[in-house]
């Protein structure tokens, strides 16, 4: 079978160009470069955000853990990485407004490596302190979330989403 490719010479042929993925990007707002928002407008966006990323999380959490069956940490550890994405993604848009920097994604990679390893922590001290419930997983998750929730909010608008 012979492949005949015609190139226009208005329009380059890109086999020559690098491979380059571009990020993924929300449409949440159009126009990002707006002022920063107020701290209430961004405590609720923030909170609304984690919302929905706490369902993505304990979810998955719930699903790999109980139905798949897969070991405690590992079913956290999944469903932690899924939840952040989601947060950061939408947060990075829709909560503080800014711009994609390479600066601002490594500072947030070493905050989730961070609060990854307090909430999968914290969660798996808990699960083994508390009694053998039906509100043992629900309640180490609330905790262990809640915890790395605030860390998150409080350095992302401190430092993070403050980062040119």
């Amino acid at each position: 079978m012979v492949s005949l490719v015609v190139v226009s010479e208005t329009q380059p042929s890109r086999d020559h160009e690098p491979h380059v993925p571009l990020p993924v990007e929300i449409p949440v707002t159009q126009n990002i470069a707006d002022d920063a928002l107020d701290l209430k407008t961004q405590v609720v966006r923030f909170i609304l955000t984690g919302g929905l990323s706490a369902v993505v999380d304990l979810g998955l959490y719930f699903l790999l853990f109980e139905v798949a069956g897969l070991p405690l940490s590992v079913a956290k550890s999944i469903s932690f990485i899924a939840g952040t994405t989601t947060a950061y993604l939408i947060n990075r848009r829709w909560t503080f407004k800014a711009e994609a920097s390479r600066a601002r994604f490594i500072a947030v990679v070493l905050l989730y490596a961070v609060t990854f390893a307090v909430q999968v922590g914290l969660n798996g001290v808990l699960y083994g302190v508390f009694p053998d419930e039906w509100w043992r997983l629900p309640l180490a998750f609330v905790i262990a979330q809640g915890t790395a929730t605030v860390i998150n909010f409080v350095v992302q608008r401190a430092v993070i989403f403050k980062i040119r």
